[in-house]
Parts: C-alpha cells; sequence; structure tokens
C-alpha cells in the first residue's frame, strides 16, 4: 500500500468544537491509524472513544511484520528501550514436527515482528494521531448517527461523554462530511447505520489470558497446530507470544468452519491446553496474572459496504481479519491508511457528485488488495473445517520445507507484491485469480 506525502494544505475552518471534516468512533487501531493519516493531510479529525485509556483489549499481542511497517508509517520508535520485544519469525509445533520460520526478507516489509501488550498499545497509536493533530475525546459513548433529513446520508453522531467519576453530560451532536466507524467487530454504529455482520463469511473467536514465564524473552511467536476437544480435531491453533517483560501471552483461536463452534467451552478449552503444556513453559495457576478474556475475530470482509451514505468502516468494524491466520491489527492500521489517502482526497474536491466519486475508490481498493486474497482464506476455513484435513494438514504438511514455505507466505500474507521468489509469484497469482468478493 503506497504512502502518500502529507500535505500542507489547510483543513476546512470548523464553526464549532463539535464539527469536522472527519469524525471517527473508536480508537483503537485502525481509528488512530485513521486519524493520524489524516490529520497528516492537514485535515480536523475528531475521535470518539468510549473509554479511557489505558484500557484492557482481548488480543494475542503479537505483531507480524505487516503491523510493524504500520507502526513506521505512523512515525512510531519501535526500539526495545521504548517496551517493544522484537522477535524474529514463526516456531510451528504439530503433528510431531517443531519447525522454525524466520520472517521473510522483503523490499516491502521489515523482517521483524513485534509483541506489545494492549493495556498500552492502543494509547500509543492513539497519542501519535493527538500529536499529529488529532482531536481524541475519551469517555465519550457514541449513540447513534445523525442523518440529513432531505437526503439520509449520514452527516454526523450523537454522543454522551462521562466524567471519570461517572458523571454523565449531556447528548452532543457531532457533525462532519465524512463518518468512520471504527468501533470494533460489534460495531454498533455499523448496525444503527443498517449494516449487519454477512453471515456466509468465517468468523472466529479467541480467548487469551497471561502467565509469568522463562519464555517471556522467546525471539519467536510459537503456534501450535493441534487443538484437541476430546478425540475432535479443531480448526484453529493455540500460541505462546513473549512479550519481554517477565509474562508470555497465552491463548487459542477457533474458526466457525467446525460443527463444534459455539458449543465448546473455550476458557475449559484453553485450560485443558495450558494444563497439557511442557512443565519448562512454568504455566500454572500461581504464575496466571490475569483472567481468560475471549473476543470475537470477523473476517474477510464481513460486513459491507465499506463505504456508502458518508459512513465508512475500517479494521474490525468492516470485517478486515485476515481468514489464514487471525491477524486484525496490520489490516485495522492499513485500512485506516487507505481510507485516509481517499478521504484527503474526496474531501478536497468542488462539488458533492465528484466528492462521492473520490469516495467510491474506497470499496474498490480494499476489494483489489484483499479480495482475492480473502477469498482464498475463505476455501481454507472450509477446508480445515474437515478434521481429516486438518490432521493430514498438520501431521504430514510440516515435514515438507517448500510446501512450508509457500503455506507460511499464504498464512502470514507476506510476500513481495512486484515478483518476487517463486512463492511470492504463486501466492500472487492465486490471489489475482480468485474471484474477490
Amino acid at each position: 500500500m503506497s504512502t502518500v506525502p502529507s500535505q500542507s494544505t489547510q483543513s476546512t475552518p470548523r464553526t464549532s468544537e463539535t464539527d469536522a471534516d472527519v469524525i471517527v468512533v473508536g480508537a483503537g487501531p485502525a481509528g488512530a491509524a485513521t486519524a493520524y493519516h489524516l490529520a497528516q493531510r492537514g485535515l480536523d479529525v475528531l475521535v470518539l472513544e468510549k473509554t479511557a485509556f489505558p484500557r484492557e483489549k482481548v488480543c494475542g499481542d503479537g505483531l507480524t511484520p505487516r503491523a510493524v511497517k504500520q507502526l513506521v508509517e505512523m512515525g512510531i520508535d519501535t526500539g526495545p528501550e521504548n517496551g517493544w520485544a522484537h522477535n524474529v519469525g514463526l516456531r510451528i509445533i504439530g503433528g510431531g514436527h517443531r519447525l522454525e520460520m524466520p520472517w521473510p526478507d522483503l523490499a516491502s516489509f521489515p523482517n521483524y515482528g513485534l509483541t506489545r501488550t494492549r493495556k498500552d498499545f492502543d494509547e500509543v497509536l492513539a497519542r501519535a494521531a493527538q500529536k499529529a493533530g488529532a482531536r481524541v475525546l475519551e469517555r465519550t459513548s457514541v449513540a447513534g448517527p445523525v442523518r440529513d433529513d432531505r437526503t439520509g446520508r449520514i452527516v454526523g453522531v450523537t454522543a454522551r461523554t462521562t466524567d471519570a467519576d461517572g458523571t454523565k453530560h449531556d447528548v452532543v451532536t457531532y457533525r462532519a462530511p465524512i463518518v468512520v466507524a471504527a468501533d470494533g467487530n460489534s460495531s454498533r454504529l455499523s448496525v444503527a447505520s443498517g449494516r449487519e455482520r454477512l453471515e456466509n463469511r468465517p468468523m472466529g473467536v479467541a480467548v487469551r489470558t497471561y502467565y509469568t514465564s522463562p519464555f517471556t524473552s522467546d525471539e519467536w511467536l510459537e503456534s501450535h497446530l493441534e487443538l484437541w476437544d476430546g478425540d475432535k480435531l479443531l480448526p484453529g491453533y493455540g500460541w505462546v507470544f513473549g512479550l519481554g517483560d517477565g509474562t508470555v501471552n497465552v491463548g487459542l483461536g477457533i474458526l466457525d468452519s467446525s460443527p463444534a463452534f459455539g458449543k465448546v467451552d473455550y476458557r475449559a478449552l484453553l485450560q485443558r491446553w495450558v494444563d497439557r503444556a511442557a512443565p519448562e513453559y512454568g504455566f500454572s495457576e500461581e504464575t496466571r496474572t490475569e483472567p481468560v478474556r475471549g473476543a470475537a475475530l470477523p473476517m474477510a470482509f464481513n460486513r459491507k459496504p465499506h463505504y456508502a451514505d458518508g459512513l465508512l468502516l475500517v479494521g474490525d468494524s468492516a470485517g478486515m481479519v485476515n481468514p489464514f491466520n487471525g491477524e486484525g491489527i496490520a489490516y485495522a492500521m492499513e485500512s485506516g491508511q487507505l481510507a485516509a489517502e481517499v478521504m484527503a482526497q474526496a474531501l478536497r474536491r468542488p462539488t458533492a457528485y465528484s466528492r462521492e466519486k473520490a469516495m467510491a475508490d474506497y470499496p474498490r481498493r480494499l476489494k483489489a488488495e484483499y479480495g482475492g486474497y480473502y477469498t482464498l482464506g475463505r476455501i481454507f476455513v472450509k477446508m480445515i473445517g474437515n478434521p481429516e484435513i486438518m490432521r493430514l494438514a498438520t501431521q504430514k504438511g510440516l515435514s515438507h520445507p517448500m510446501l512450508m514455505k509457500f503455506t507460511m507466505t499464504m498464512l502470514s500474507n507476506l510476500r513481495d507484491p512486484r515478483g518476487g521468489q517463486v512463492v511470492d509469484r504463486l501466492v500472487n497469482a492465486l490471489a489475482k485469480i480468485a474471484p474477490a468478493a
């Protein structure tokens, strides 16, 4: 995804503190990245965040090189001295095999990943957006969209701010030519605007907790490909990600392509998986530092349209999670950067018609960038929902280095878009010929 230089032009003068060029609902990675790149382009952007930082967020806390690239785009120093733990690649364990695969050395992406807890990760991004010029209102909960009486177009939101002591303020109407839904997988703003989740797109569930562990400084992100519920092999994986602060993030993710989806006690499943872990991990109730928490993973464009009638969707609100590996942060930030680029172009145009024509480029570019790849991901999700295919892939696939290199490239989506090695060209070709939907 290309980087557009920041513009020196001034934003449209606002008539009050409740007006803006763009309103962003939610200050997670998608919202913060959107706000940062809009502010860099000289636009007045207002971010409404329902909680206050620092805040808890369910996540694996692992960042692939795709996400690292986006952090660099936002000018964030990812040095270890600033609280970032670096990793060199992915360790895959399953079917009696143990394989370590370094992140690829590409021109398009850095060759290292990171870990950092979401307790302060989101705040780092939000403060970067503020530093760039975005206005961020915390403890401000959006109630719903505001529509133009004549056109039905969304022209703002209503919201209420609550003080730290619980005092609630009056409902306020905030107005802007474009509103961005960055309010996560449930996306209440999208639902209130009539955009429900698409039932034919995959969903996942992730649960995680934290332990003190000697693996805290492990330089590999570790994935375990065998999740057993009794004698049933489930489509998903478990993980152990070292955070460099004395703790590890331990969790598992499951896809809805299994008949067991929605019927499994995920917290109990995680506990059984942890109980079977090797003693050297040091997992026990005494070393667990946080409760088990879970969250849904909306995948493969599971909410559309991504833009219509003044409302644009980014990140989890748009179902941007990668169906191959459950990664969401990188795609949230990438969609925010792309959305900012499109909105900046649209808002500089003189007529409503020309602005809408520019805004129509956002869903087209999302489809071109991810559509074919996500279609392949949907096929992958269905395939590994078959326990026999999952068993064969785990037991046989890990013993073939070239097959695993292809699988790593496909699952991580780390490839040179301009060609590169044979595996890159093959994945590029598959993503290109797959029908984007």
